[in-house]
């Protein structure tokens, strides 16, 4: 019925012994009805949807409906004890799906009391798990490893999930949902219906990115501001002040040629605001899968895990204060708000101290760039080194959240999880997205001019971008960081348990096949953990953010995105399935706390994306200057590069920024910015052009802003949360529910009635009779 196993220590004579759990029907049943499970009481009679015009299309795409759908549909009405005939049981043995058994039994382990300690009751698995009393204690997968590898066919879930959903040449087919939350639960299912259903978003963001950069490389030749900067004549001839103090030397505009073409291929507007749009439509359109899946998956009335609720072991140790909690009547342990206020206060310091030696240890890589000549080779190798840096500093982040969330002492399980979250995130936001929030808005932003350059700690001067502009290094930057950690991300999580499981079953080898047993060939396996879905959820949240925040600069990272995730679901499905342990199958009805980091990051990214392309990107002062001051009708562009670059006199600069050597003995060289000439009245202030421009980028802001939130909110209008079919199921339910149950009563009424039984009253009778019709009315 269901297995669920402990391991004990090593004992006294060395061996290892396993304590495996099994639950009777009459267990089952009894927590079924404490647990309020619902389970099926009549197949369902709502017509199917109408069919899809495209089903043919996608027949390639889609599993066997055994498969999809291992079971029909049902009505369904929480399980009573008193009530069995009214329930479908076909067959005690699989009337409870094995998440439902493991669910329960873990319910009981996490409530059994097993001592008393100070006159206080001592229970729950966990807390035994944490005293070392017991090492593990996990579910039973229902097939060995061996044979999911050596059977042809075996009628069980794991090998079915192995077969049709855990291998890789399987990667275009769609997830048997149902069956990932029939075997593993529903929060495990939600997270893979997100996964997938954020994937398949992502393929028309692809689509559309692919032809944005298609179209920037096609018309890479007819960009005038590349072929300027590239020709002889013209970038060949203009000379550039130097990077860097007394030690850089002058160079050419040329040198830069290959940088600003490949500009050119990702300076794309239009990706922009499909991206926008595509976000919002997103996290729209997941919220109506997500009530699809409430209905099917019964947590329409779902309430939180009462798990999820109970007082963690760490609170109850930590805490010696006692309060009557006014719900549940007892004394139970609290932490004093005082207490509360100044471990919020350290928590909250320590994060900010964090966060600045990360900037710190991070900034330290950014000067050796400005030592170099403004290749594209620059930009690379400080984003390689940024990405050591940024993967070093995560292996401590990570400890540093748990530490800093054990300090605050949550109450709960779930409150402990979702303050951990919170956290985490923010660890990762900074530690993944500041590299590139630095070149998309300070770097070049902030330099000065020649002879008055800007400097940070009076030592180090701020970095200049190149003349075709920073978005080049900050699409750089984004692949680097996006791949690299995509890249290693899947090492982490398919070499690593696999050799970790290799190591662990030496032993094994020696012995017959026999003498392995199913619970042991289980233990040997890695850990899911209770944050297992934690990390899935992060590392997605994570990438979210690169193809969100910083999409204006990258029309590729969809389509890196979705080549990573279309390998992601089925690396996450093979481990899940081959390589750890059966998790705790628990319920959920959304995906949490993540759906507010989600719709924040959307937000965020409409900020982000408009201050790219007004402050990073060349495309405000290129019309500024097409516009109002190009004097070639023929071709308005020419002469932009001349235009964007001001004069410095050599002879003005002071001691500790003139270079050492002038072999060529330049007069005059050139930088970056819109200030007047030397032998202007107003020299080396900024000149008009350069407010025109300024003025041209915050109105493009404010615009772009308005209109894509009123975009997005009006989007929001127009689709509802929960599709109008849903509502009508879910009422349709309800009242089919509410009358079978109504004439069930009244069957049992008419039997008493006839049986002469004096109890059963013809009030009685009236009164559910006036419960049908209510429910008819209703």
């Amino acid at each position: 019925m269901s297995d669920f196993t402990f391991l004990e220590q090593e004992s006294e004579d060395g061996k290892i012994f396993f304590v495996k759990i099994h639950a009777p029907w009459e267990v089952l049943i009894t927590y079924a009805e404490v647990l309020n499970i619902k389970v099926p009481i009549r197949e369902n009679d709502i017509p199917p949807m109408v069919e899809n015009p495209l089903d043919c299309v996608l027949l390639p795409f889609r599993l066997p409906e055994k498969v999809m759908h291992p079971e029909p549909d049902y009505f369904t009405a929480p399980f009573s004890k008193d009530k069995q005939e009214l329930y479908l049981i076909n067959d005690e043995s699989t009337f409870f799906s094995p998440s439902m058994r493991n669910r329960i039994v873990n319910y009981i382990l996490t409530r059994c009391p097993y001592g008393t300690e100070e006159g206080k009751k001592k229970f729950g698995i966990k807390r035994l798990l944490n005293n070392g009393t017991y090492t593990a204690a996990y579910p039973l997968h229902d097939v060995s490893i061996p044979a999911l590898c050596s059977l042809e066919h075996f009628p069980v879930e794991r090998y079915t999930l192995y077969m049709e959903w855990a291998r890789f040449l399987r990667f275009y087919k769609e997830q048997p949902l149902d069956l990932i939350r029939k075997y593993y639960g529903e929060k495990i299912g939600i997270y893979f219906a997100w996964l997938g259903f954020y994937t398949e978003m992502l393929f028309l963001a692809a689509v559309v990115g692919l032809i944005c950069f298609l179209y920037g490389l096609f018309t890479m030749d007819e960009n005038m501001s590349s072929k300027e900067i590239c020709d002889p004549s013209i970038g060949g001839e203009i000379i550039m002040c130097p990077l860097c103090d007394r030690d850089c030397e002058y160079w050419r505009l040329n040198t830069t040629c290959e940088s600003s073409q490949y500009s050119h291929l990702f300076d794309n507007v239009a990706t922009l605001f499909f991206a926008i749009f595509m976000v919002t439509l997103f996290l729209e359109f997941w919220k109506r899968r997500q009530a699809r899946l409430k209905y099917q998956w019964d947590l329409v009335d779902f309430e939180e895990e009462q798990q999820q609720l109970q007082l963690r072991p760490e609170y109850e140790a930590k805490c010696t204060q006692k309060k009557r909690n006014p719900v549940t009547q007892e004394m139970e342990p609290y932490l004093p708000l005082t207490s509360q206020a100044v471990r919020f206060c350290v928590s909250g310091a320590t994060v900010m101290i964090a966060v600045i030696v990360y900037r710190l240890a991070v900034y330290a890589a950014f000067p050796i760039s400005g030592l170099l000549t403004p290749q594209l080779a620059t930009s690379v190798t400080a984003s390689c080194l940024n990405f050591v840096i940024i993967m070093i500093l995560n292996f401590f982040y990570e400890r540093i959240a748990i530490w800093i969330t054990d300090m605050e002492i949550p109450r709960t399980h779930m409150e402990y999880e979702n303050r951990l979250t919170m956290k985490m995130f923010l660890f990762q936001f900074v530690n993944y997205y500041s590299s590139c929030f630095y070149v998309a808005f300070f770097k070049g932003k902030f330099v000065g001019y020649p002879g008055a350059y800007t400097y940070m700690f009076n030592r180090w001067r701020n970095e200049e971008c190149d003349p075709a502009g920073c978005l080049i290094e900050l699409t750089t930057q984004l692949t680097i960081v996006m791949a690299g950690k995509q890249i290693w991300g899947n090492i982490q999580e398919a070499i690593v348990p696999w050799i970790c499981n290799w190591w662990g079953r030496r032993k094994a080898r020696n012995n017959p096949e026999n003498l392995y047993s199913r619970w042991e060939q289980d233990h040997d396996l890695q850990s899911f953990g209770a944050l297992g879905l934690f990390y899935e959820y992060l590392e997605m949240v994570i990438q979210f953010g690169f193809i969100t925040l910083f999409v204006a600069s990258f029309p590729l990272a969809p389509l890196l995105a979705l080549m990573n995730n279309i390998l992601e679901i089925r690396v996450d499905s093979w481990k899940l399935t081959t390589q750890y342990r059966r998790p705790v199958a628990a319920k959920a009805h959304s995906i949490g706390v993540w759906q507010e980091i989600l719709n924040g990051m959307a937000i965020l990214s409409v900020v982000t994306n408009a201050f790219i392309v007004a402050f990073t990107s060349d495309m405000i002062p290129r019309l500024v200057y097409y516009y109002a001051y190009s004097e070639n009708e023929d071709s308005p562009m020419s002469g932009y590069i001349n235009n964007s670059l001001s004069v410095f006199l050599i002879s003005d600069f002071p001691e500790r920024n003139e270079p050492k050597e002038n072999p060529e003995n330049f007069v005059i060289c050139r930088y970056r910015d819109y200030r007047y000439p030397p032998d202007h009245e107003k020299r080396y202030l900024h000149s008009m052009q350069f407010w025109h421009i300024l003025a041209a980028k915050l109105a493009f802001i404010i615009i772009m802003e308005h209109v894509v939130f009123i975009v997005k909110f009006f989007v929001a209008w127009m689709i509802p949360d929960v599709p109008a079919d849903v509502k009508a199921k879910i009422k349709r339910e309800k009242y089919l529910t509410q009358k079978i149950l109504h004439e069930y009563e009244l069957e049992k009424l008419k039997e008493r009635l006839c049986q002469g039984d004096k109890r059963a009253t013809e009030k009685e009778f009236i009164a559910t009779e006036g419960r049908m019709e209510l429910s008819r009315a209703m």
